[in-house]
């Protein structure tokens, strides 16, 4: 499957209804027509990360994942901050990228959506950059107290939230 010139969304939460999947079906929403922007709902199916396992034939659901980072033109990332950190299934995922370097120069866009998120939001920009992931300048976006700013049919309700989001779609389409 052929995915070039479309988007991979990849939410931190493996929660279906968290404010992150919430925040990456808005983004869906503000891309044009032409691009298959798909959100990635297969995380929680990474295997724990294991040097041994890390060859030329890793664990299916890697293998896949590569493949589909490999083909995409850009990432958009959506994160909580779990415990002043980066969840550790992303973690984990991020982890098994490392050695076959699916994410060098790949553009991503970075949104860390939580009550607070600083933590979480400074350590995964420098886990992006070990992996010389393209982090675009303007496509990333911190919002604390995320909560208070999407109502309970995940909408986002706060307007300075939504222009920032805006924003940062813009910015990474333009890259991508």
């Amino acid at each position: 499957m052929d995915y070039k010139g479309n988007i991979l969304a990849i939410s931190g939460s493996l929660r279906s209804g968290s404010s992150n999947h919430n925040i990456l079906r808005f983004l869906g929403g503000l891309t044009p027509a032409d691009i298959n922007y798909f959100i990635y709902d297969k995380l929680a199916d990474i295997p724990p990360f294991d040097p041994g396992l890390d060859h030329e034939h890793p664990p299916t659901a890697v293998a896949e994942l590569r493949e589909l980072i490999k083909n995409v033109s850009g990432i958009i990332i959506c994160t909580p901050e779990y415990a002043f950190g980066v969840p550790g299934q992303l973690k984990n995922t991020l982890d098994w990228m490392v050695s076959s370097g699916s994410l060098v120069d790949k553009p991503v866009a970075l949104v860390t959506a939580s009550s607070v998120g600083s933590h979480a939001h400074a350590a995964l920009l420098l886990i992006l950059g070990a992996l010389s992931a393209k982090v675009i300048d303007g496509a990333t976006l911190l919002i604390p107290f995320i909560r208070s700013k999407i109502d309970g049919n995940g909408n986002i309700t706060d307007q300075k939230t939504e222009k920032m989001l805006r924003d940062v779609i813009d910015v990474f389409l333009k890259e991508i």
